[in-house]
């Protein structure tokens, strides 16, 4: 078909009617937003002369993309999350902002209300024959390079499997297992025992897979681990790192990997006496730099549904 209809005063009456972008009544912003969006998407129908097969075939899929609850994971993996991330990293820059750990994509996996322990947190609760034990640690500064005192440190990741406890499929995990939370001492420093981890791809069958291969794409993640850093006196960090030597750390389909977030992975001896399964242990050193508030605000903070157990 090749007639174009977008501009035409039918279509565009459409456009105002279906979003009342003109009416006094409804939510002004979301009606801006809609509005944009549903006219960029009248207009790659007209440009695209996309099908009425080929659009029942796109409100198929996100039914299935609702069924499978995997639209926050679809986000990341169409690098929707980390052009967020892009454009407040400019926001920093154009307001002279500069240091701090890097930010990075929080993802769809974690889980809130770990129970919070002072200083050290042990996050290996399930046994698993095929993890080593892994410490990380490290000190929480502040913008003057000095310890950040009642800092409240998260961390998630993945078992030996490649699944997040509360969403393992397996229903083989216990709540928290892998999940733990810091709150830092005067030195700032924290530390979490815990197992390593291996990465982890989407649901073989499930929608963002099916996407995936369209594009030709596979779905897998390095092994990685998440943080949030919070305190009441610095922005919220959100960031994770990836497992130095990870084959896939420079081809994440979540588009995660920073430079600066592939901290070294060393060996140690000494584990038993810290409780570990064995005495010799991987050792992970990250440490976590915050920036300052925005005009006294916490422009980092992000309010979207989050698991809580």
């Amino acid at each position: 078909m090749s007639v174009k209809v977008f501009e035409d005063k039918e279509t565009q009456d459409l456009l105002k009617a279906a979003t009342n972008i003109d009416g006094a009544q409804g939510n002004p912003r979301f009606k801006q937003i809609l509005h944009r969006l549903l006219s960029d998407l009248f207009k790659a129908i007209d440009d695209l002369d996309i099908t009425p097969d080929e659009f029942w075939t796109g409100v198929n899929y996100l039914n299935k993309l609702g069924q499978d609850g995997e639209a926050a994971l679809l986000a990341p993996g169409l690098g929707l999350e980390k052009l967020l991330d892009i454009r407040m990293d400019a926001e920093d820059r154009q307001a002279g902002l500069e240091g701090g750990t890097p930010r990075t994509i929080e993802g769809p996996l974690y889980v809130a209300g770990a129970p919070v322990k002072d200083g050290v947190a042990r996050m290996d609760i399930d046994p698993d024959p095929d993890a080593g034990p892994l410490v990380i640690h490290g000190t929480v500064t502040g913008p003057d390079g000095k310890p950040v005192a009642g800092a409240l440190v998260e961390c998630w990741h993945a078992n030996s499997k490649g699944f997040y406890s509360h969403f393992d499929p397996t229903g083989a995990q216990t709540e928290f297992n892998l999940r733990g939370a810091v709150r830092t001492g005067p030195d700032g420093k924290y530390e979490f025992r815990t197992l390593m981890p291996v990465g982890y791809g989407c649901p073989p069958q499930g929608a963002t897979q099916q996407l995936l291969n369209q594009l030709g794409r596979h779905g897998n993640r390095p092994a990685h681990v998440h943080f949030f850093v919070t305190t009441d006196t610095f922005r919220k960090l959100t960031t994770q790192f990836n497992i130095e030597g990870d084959p896939l750390i420079w081809d994440d389909f979540a588009y995660a990997t920073r430079e600066e977030l592939i901290p070294p992975v060393t060996e140690k001896t000494g584990g038993t006496a810290l409780g570990l399964k064995e005495d010799t242990y991987k050792d992970i050193e990250f440490n976590l730099s915050l920036t300052p508030l925005v005009h006294g605000k916490d422009n980092q903070l992000v309010h979207r549904v989050r698991a809580a157990a």
